[in-house]
């Protein structure tokens, strides 16, 4: 058991030490995506929700997520993060929203779990503030697309790209 980080010697969970590691600038970049359904996307798109504007919340909810995230996620570390940027998207040919979150820091550990709540939240948010409107609203794809530093390297997500003859080609 002991080549698992997050458990100790006598098999009992705990949270790993990086006190040795030397800080680093951090980044991280995930992604998720809501789909509404036509009626659900017009309201958000007309900023007609009777909630309010679910665009501004959720960016707002996904922001303070992040900061929130060691309290959360039992084994994560508490973060201090230099800048968390979130961003939504209307897609109409999907009616959904698109999130992105791009997280930041200095210091031991990286800040992957961090962009992933700021995405989680904000998707959760749009699905509360609609949920009135449409019961069938899907979450998906909630994914690191990349992070930068530290100790195991920098990391970009493969993507999937399907050709004219319906084979799968990983490009990057």
């Amino acid at each position: 058991m002991s080549s698992l980080t997050h458990v100790g010697p006598e098999g009992r969970v705990r949270m790993v030490d990086v006190s040795e590691k030397t800080d680093t600038i951090r980044t991280a970049l995930a992604t998720g995506r809501v789909i509404l359904g036509k009626e659900a996307f017009d309201k958000v798109a007309d900023n007609s929700i009777q909630k309010g504007d679910v665009l501004a919340v959720a960016q707002f909810a996904g922001i303070m997520g992040a900061k929130e995230t060691s309290r959360l996620v039992p084994l994560c570390h508490t973060v201090q993060l230099s800048g968390i940027d979130v961003e939504l998207s209307l897609d109409e040919a999907l009616s959904s929203v698109d999130v992105r979150a791009y997280a930041k820091s200095v210091g031991p550990t990286g800040v992957e779990m961090e962009a992933l709540t700021a995405v989680s939240i904000s998707c959760l948010t749009i699905y509360d503030m609609c949920k009135s409107v449409s019961k069938g609203i899907v979450i998906q794809d909630i994914q690191l697309l990349a992070k930068k530093g530290g100790q195991s390297g920098d990391y970009r997500k493969e993507k999937r790209t399907v050709t004219n003859n319906g084979d799968n080609d990983e490009t990057r």
